[in-house]
Protein backbone atom coordinates (compact mmCIF):
# COMPACT_ATOMS: atom_id res chain seq x y z
CA UNK A 1 0.00 0.00 0.00
CA UNK A 2 1.03 3.59 -0.47
CA UNK A 3 1.71 5.62 2.65
CA UNK A 4 -0.43 8.47 1.27
CA UNK A 5 -3.24 8.63 -1.24
CA UNK A 6 -2.68 11.85 -3.18
CA UNK A 7 0.14 13.24 -5.31
CA UNK A 8 3.32 13.61 -3.27
CA UNK A 9 3.45 17.20 -2.01
CA UNK A 10 6.55 19.39 -1.92
CA UNK A 11 6.90 18.55 1.79
CA UNK A 12 6.62 14.81 1.11
CA UNK A 13 9.32 15.00 -1.58
CA UNK A 14 11.58 17.05 0.71
CA UNK A 15 11.05 14.49 3.49
CA UNK A 16 11.88 11.68 1.07
CA UNK A 17 15.09 13.49 0.10
CA UNK A 18 16.13 13.82 3.74
CA UNK A 19 15.22 10.18 4.40
CA UNK A 20 17.27 8.72 1.57
CA UNK A 21 20.22 11.14 1.59
CA UNK A 22 22.49 8.90 3.70
CA UNK A 23 22.03 6.06 1.22
CA UNK A 24 22.30 7.74 -2.20
CA UNK A 25 24.69 9.92 -4.15
CA UNK A 26 23.98 13.59 -4.75
CA UNK A 27 24.81 13.14 -8.41
CA UNK A 28 26.73 15.70 -10.40
CA UNK A 29 25.34 18.09 -12.99
CA UNK A 30 27.78 18.30 -15.91
CA UNK A 31 28.01 20.55 -18.95
CA UNK A 32 29.48 20.02 -22.41
CA UNK A 33 30.59 22.74 -24.82
CA UNK A 34 30.23 20.20 -27.65
CA UNK A 35 26.56 19.56 -26.92
CA UNK A 36 25.93 23.25 -26.31
CA UNK A 37 27.19 23.90 -29.84
CA UNK A 38 25.17 21.02 -31.29
CA UNK A 39 21.95 22.28 -29.72
CA UNK A 40 22.63 26.07 -29.79
CA UNK A 41 21.52 25.95 -26.16
CA UNK A 42 22.92 25.73 -22.63
CA UNK A 43 22.57 22.08 -21.66
CA UNK A 44 23.00 20.61 -18.20
CA UNK A 45 23.26 16.87 -17.62
CA UNK A 46 21.92 15.39 -14.37
CA UNK A 47 24.07 12.28 -14.07
CA UNK A 48 22.00 9.57 -12.41
CA UNK A 49 24.33 7.16 -14.18
CA UNK A 50 26.60 8.00 -11.21
CA UNK A 51 23.88 6.98 -8.75
CA UNK A 52 24.13 4.00 -6.40
CA UNK A 53 23.41 0.81 -8.36
CA UNK A 54 23.94 2.86 -11.51
CA UNK A 55 20.51 4.47 -11.90
CA UNK A 56 17.92 6.84 -10.42
CA UNK A 57 15.93 3.82 -9.24
CA UNK A 58 17.94 3.77 -6.00
CA UNK A 59 16.09 6.90 -4.90
CA UNK A 60 12.61 5.41 -5.08
CA UNK A 61 13.62 1.98 -3.83
CA UNK A 62 15.31 3.41 -0.74
CA UNK A 63 12.39 5.72 -0.01
CA UNK A 64 9.85 2.91 -0.28
CA UNK A 65 11.92 0.49 1.81
CA UNK A 66 12.61 3.06 4.52
CA UNK A 67 8.88 3.80 4.69
CA UNK A 68 8.05 0.24 5.81
CA UNK A 69 7.56 -0.95 9.37
CA UNK A 70 10.02 -3.37 10.99
CA UNK A 71 7.40 -6.10 10.69
CA UNK A 72 6.97 -5.49 6.97
CA UNK A 73 10.72 -5.38 6.41
CA UNK A 74 11.31 -8.62 8.28
CA UNK A 75 9.39 -10.63 5.66
CA UNK A 76 11.43 -9.16 2.84
CA UNK A 77 10.82 -7.08 -0.27
CA UNK A 78 9.57 -8.28 -3.64
CA UNK A 79 9.26 -6.82 -7.11
CA UNK A 80 9.29 -7.56 -10.82
CA UNK A 81 11.82 -5.67 -12.92
CA UNK A 82 13.97 -6.02 -16.02
CA UNK A 83 16.95 -4.55 -14.25
CA UNK A 84 17.50 -1.17 -12.63
CA UNK A 85 14.66 -1.29 -10.08
CA UNK A 86 15.63 -4.88 -9.33
CA UNK A 87 19.18 -3.81 -8.52
CA UNK A 88 18.01 -0.84 -6.49
CA UNK A 89 15.57 -2.87 -4.40
CA UNK A 90 18.10 -5.66 -3.82
CA UNK A 91 20.55 -3.03 -2.61
CA UNK A 92 17.94 -1.44 -0.32
CA UNK A 93 17.13 -4.84 1.17
CA UNK A 94 20.82 -5.57 1.73
CA UNK A 95 21.31 -2.24 3.51
CA UNK A 96 18.28 -2.84 5.73
CA UNK A 97 19.18 -6.43 6.52
CA UNK A 98 16.32 -8.23 4.80
CA UNK A 99 15.70 -10.35 1.70
CA UNK A 100 14.78 -9.20 -1.80
CA UNK A 101 12.78 -11.53 -4.05
CA UNK A 102 13.18 -10.35 -7.63
CA UNK A 103 11.12 -11.52 -10.61
CA UNK A 104 13.09 -10.93 -13.80
CA UNK A 105 12.29 -11.82 -17.42
CA UNK A 106 14.62 -14.45 -18.79
CA UNK A 107 15.67 -11.88 -21.41
CA UNK A 108 16.97 -9.37 -18.85
CA UNK A 109 20.46 -8.02 -19.64
CA UNK A 110 23.17 -10.20 -18.13
CA UNK A 111 24.89 -7.26 -16.46
CA UNK A 112 21.69 -6.38 -14.58
CA UNK A 113 21.12 -9.98 -13.51
CA UNK A 114 24.69 -10.13 -12.18
CA UNK A 115 24.22 -6.86 -10.31
CA UNK A 116 21.03 -8.08 -8.60
CA UNK A 117 22.90 -11.20 -7.47
CA UNK A 118 25.80 -9.09 -6.20
CA UNK A 119 23.39 -7.26 -3.86
CA UNK A 120 22.06 -10.57 -2.55
CA UNK A 121 18.81 -10.52 -4.52
CA UNK A 122 17.00 -13.86 -4.87
CA UNK A 123 16.04 -14.05 -8.55
CA UNK A 124 13.10 -15.94 -10.03
CA UNK A 125 13.03 -15.86 -13.83
CA UNK A 126 9.86 -15.77 -15.94
CA UNK A 127 8.75 -15.27 -19.51
CA UNK A 128 9.16 -11.68 -20.80
CA UNK A 129 5.52 -10.66 -20.45
CA UNK A 130 3.77 -8.56 -17.82
CA UNK A 131 1.27 -11.36 -17.17
CA UNK A 132 4.10 -13.82 -16.46
CA UNK A 133 5.83 -11.33 -14.17
CA UNK A 134 2.69 -10.66 -12.17
CA UNK A 135 1.76 -14.35 -11.86
CA UNK A 136 5.21 -15.29 -10.57
CA UNK A 137 5.27 -12.31 -8.23
CA UNK A 138 1.90 -13.31 -6.75
CA UNK A 139 3.26 -16.81 -6.09
CA UNK A 140 6.40 -15.52 -4.36
CA UNK A 141 4.55 -12.96 -2.23
CA UNK A 142 2.07 -15.65 -1.18
CA UNK A 143 4.90 -18.00 -0.21
CA UNK A 144 7.09 -15.48 1.62
CA UNK A 145 4.83 -12.69 2.88
CA UNK A 146 7.24 -10.19 1.33
CA UNK A 147 6.07 -6.64 0.62
CA UNK A 148 5.64 -5.85 -3.06
CA UNK A 149 7.37 -2.62 -4.10
CA UNK A 150 6.13 -1.68 -7.55
CA UNK A 151 8.84 -0.40 -9.93
CA UNK A 152 6.98 2.88 -10.55
CA UNK A 153 3.26 2.81 -9.71
CA UNK A 154 3.64 3.72 -6.03
CA UNK A 155 3.61 7.22 -4.55
CA UNK A 156 6.58 6.36 -2.31
CA UNK A 157 8.53 5.45 -5.44
CA UNK A 158 7.38 8.59 -7.25
CA UNK A 159 8.39 10.78 -4.28
CA UNK A 160 11.81 9.15 -4.23
CA UNK A 161 12.36 9.62 -7.97
CA UNK A 162 11.21 13.25 -7.61
CA UNK A 163 14.28 13.96 -5.49
CA UNK A 164 16.50 13.81 -8.59
CA UNK A 165 14.77 16.87 -10.04
CA UNK A 166 14.59 18.62 -6.65
CA UNK A 167 18.33 18.12 -6.37
CA UNK A 168 19.19 19.32 -9.87
CA UNK A 169 17.15 22.50 -9.35
CA UNK A 170 19.34 23.19 -6.32
CA UNK A 171 22.44 22.66 -8.47
CA UNK A 172 21.63 24.94 -11.43
CA UNK A 173 21.66 28.67 -10.76
CA UNK A 174 18.59 29.67 -12.82
CA UNK A 175 15.32 27.97 -13.60
CA UNK A 176 15.90 25.97 -16.81
CA UNK A 177 13.55 26.49 -19.73
CA UNK A 178 13.19 22.74 -20.23
CA UNK A 179 13.84 19.42 -18.54
CA UNK A 180 14.08 16.39 -20.85
CA UNK A 181 13.27 13.17 -18.98
CA UNK A 182 12.90 9.58 -20.20
CA UNK A 183 9.59 7.78 -19.68
CA UNK A 184 8.84 4.09 -19.34
CA UNK A 185 6.44 3.39 -16.49
CA UNK A 186 6.51 7.06 -15.59
CA UNK A 187 7.95 7.07 -12.07
CA UNK A 188 10.83 9.38 -12.92
CA UNK A 189 8.81 11.56 -15.29
CA UNK A 190 5.90 12.04 -12.88
CA UNK A 191 8.28 12.77 -10.00
CA UNK A 192 10.28 15.17 -12.16
CA UNK A 193 7.11 16.98 -13.23
CA UNK A 194 5.99 17.37 -9.61
CA UNK A 195 9.33 18.75 -8.45
CA UNK A 196 9.47 21.15 -11.38
CA UNK A 197 5.93 22.34 -10.62
CA UNK A 198 6.84 22.98 -6.97
CA UNK A 199 10.31 24.48 -7.32
CA UNK A 200 10.63 25.71 -10.91
CA UNK A 201 7.13 26.38 -12.27
CA UNK A 202 8.37 28.18 -15.39
CA UNK A 203 10.23 25.06 -16.52
CA UNK A 204 8.59 22.87 -19.16
CA UNK A 205 9.04 19.14 -18.61
CA UNK A 206 9.34 17.03 -21.76
CA UNK A 207 8.81 13.28 -21.59
CA UNK A 208 11.15 11.36 -23.91
CA UNK A 209 10.32 7.98 -25.40
CA UNK A 210 11.57 5.69 -28.19
CA UNK A 211 9.35 5.49 -31.27
CA UNK A 212 9.44 1.71 -30.90
CA UNK A 213 7.79 1.95 -27.47
CA UNK A 214 5.59 5.01 -27.81
CA UNK A 215 2.66 4.09 -25.56
CA UNK A 216 3.20 7.09 -23.26
CA UNK A 217 3.27 9.41 -26.29
CA UNK A 218 0.00 7.95 -27.56
CA UNK A 219 -1.57 8.00 -24.09
CA UNK A 220 -0.56 11.61 -23.52
CA UNK A 221 -1.80 12.81 -26.91
CA UNK A 222 -5.14 11.00 -26.62
CA UNK A 223 -5.68 11.65 -22.92
CA UNK A 224 -6.52 7.96 -22.51
CA UNK A 225 -4.31 5.14 -21.28
CA UNK A 226 -2.75 3.15 -24.13
CA UNK A 227 -0.87 0.00 -22.99
CA UNK A 228 2.55 -0.93 -24.25
CA UNK A 229 2.16 -3.85 -26.66
CA UNK A 230 5.07 -5.54 -28.42
CA UNK A 231 7.55 -2.70 -27.81
CA UNK A 232 10.83 -2.94 -29.67
CA UNK A 233 13.70 -0.63 -28.77
CA UNK A 234 17.32 -0.67 -27.67
CA UNK A 235 16.19 1.36 -24.64
CA UNK A 236 15.36 -1.70 -22.53
CA UNK A 237 14.46 0.40 -19.48
CA UNK A 238 11.56 2.08 -21.30
CA UNK A 239 9.47 -0.93 -22.31
CA UNK A 240 6.76 -0.75 -19.63
CA UNK A 241 3.32 0.84 -19.68
CA UNK A 242 2.36 3.86 -17.60
CA UNK A 243 0.64 3.24 -14.27
CA UNK A 244 -2.69 4.51 -12.95
CA UNK A 245 -0.77 6.68 -10.46
CA UNK A 246 1.88 8.02 -12.83
CA UNK A 247 -0.37 8.74 -15.83
CA UNK A 248 -2.64 11.36 -14.17
CA UNK A 249 0.38 13.29 -12.89
CA UNK A 250 1.97 13.20 -16.34
CA UNK A 251 -1.27 14.37 -18.01
CA UNK A 252 -1.55 17.28 -15.60
CA UNK A 253 2.06 18.36 -15.11
CA UNK A 254 4.08 17.39 -18.22
CA UNK A 255 4.28 19.86 -21.11
CA UNK A 256 4.72 17.30 -23.91
CA UNK A 257 6.00 13.83 -24.78
CA UNK A 258 8.21 13.37 -27.84
CA UNK A 259 9.78 10.34 -29.49
CA UNK A 260 13.24 9.44 -30.76
CA UNK A 261 14.38 7.20 -33.62
CA UNK A 262 16.44 4.14 -32.71
CA UNK A 263 19.52 5.29 -34.63
CA UNK A 264 19.34 8.72 -33.01
CA UNK A 265 19.30 7.05 -29.57
CA UNK A 266 22.38 4.98 -30.43
CA UNK A 267 24.16 8.00 -31.91
CA UNK A 268 23.43 10.13 -28.84
CA UNK A 269 24.66 7.40 -26.52
CA UNK A 270 27.89 7.01 -28.47
CA UNK A 271 28.49 10.77 -28.58
CA UNK A 272 28.17 10.98 -24.80
CA UNK A 273 30.69 8.19 -24.39
CA UNK A 274 33.08 9.82 -26.85
CA UNK A 275 32.68 13.49 -25.94
CA UNK A 276 31.83 13.46 -22.22
CA UNK A 277 33.85 10.34 -21.38
CA UNK A 278 31.05 8.86 -19.28
CA UNK A 279 28.93 5.73 -19.67
CA UNK A 280 25.18 6.02 -20.12
CA UNK A 281 22.73 3.30 -21.08
CA UNK A 282 20.38 3.53 -24.10
CA UNK A 283 17.37 4.68 -22.04
CA UNK A 284 19.44 7.59 -20.72
CA UNK A 285 20.33 8.67 -24.26
CA UNK A 286 16.71 9.12 -25.36
CA UNK A 287 16.30 12.65 -23.87
CA UNK A 288 19.50 13.86 -25.51
CA UNK A 289 18.47 12.33 -28.85
CA UNK A 290 15.23 14.31 -28.67
CA UNK A 291 16.96 17.52 -27.53
CA UNK A 292 19.26 17.28 -30.57
CA UNK A 293 16.48 16.30 -32.99
CA UNK A 294 15.12 19.79 -33.58
CA UNK A 295 11.62 18.86 -32.44
CA UNK A 296 11.88 21.76 -29.98
CA UNK A 297 13.73 24.95 -30.88
CA UNK A 298 16.31 25.25 -28.11
CA UNK A 299 18.25 28.17 -29.57
CA UNK A 300 19.47 30.36 -26.71
CA UNK A 301 17.44 28.31 -24.21
CA UNK A 302 18.61 26.33 -21.17
CA UNK A 303 17.69 22.69 -20.71
CA UNK A 304 18.47 19.84 -18.34
CA UNK A 305 18.94 16.35 -19.74
CA UNK A 306 18.36 13.61 -17.16
CA UNK A 307 20.78 10.73 -17.69
CA UNK A 308 18.69 8.07 -15.97
CA UNK A 309 21.31 5.32 -15.70
CA UNK A 310 24.57 3.81 -16.85
CA UNK A 311 24.13 0.03 -16.68
CA UNK A 312 25.47 -1.32 -19.97
CA UNK A 313 26.64 -4.77 -21.02
CA UNK A 314 30.12 -3.96 -22.31
CA UNK A 315 30.19 -7.31 -24.14
CA UNK A 316 27.21 -6.29 -26.25
CA UNK A 317 27.73 -2.71 -27.39
CA UNK A 318 25.19 -1.33 -29.85
CA UNK A 319 27.81 -0.04 -32.27
CA UNK A 320 30.23 -2.97 -32.08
Amino acid sequence: MNSFSTYPSADVIAEAHNRISPYINRTEVLTSSFFNQQSAASLFFKCENFQKAGAFKSRGAMNAALSLSKEELSAGLATHSSGNHAQALARAAQILGTKAFIIMPRTAPAIKVAAVKSYGGIIHFCEPTLAAREKKLEEIVSETGATFIHPYNDYRIIAGQATACKELLEQVTDEPDYIFCPVGGGGLLSGTALSAAYWSPKTKVIGCEPKGADDAFRSFRSGKFVPSTMPKTVADGLLTSLGDLTFPIILEKVHDILCADEQDIINAMRLVWERMKIIIEPSAAVPLAIALSGQINLKDKSAVIIFSGGNVDLNNLLWA
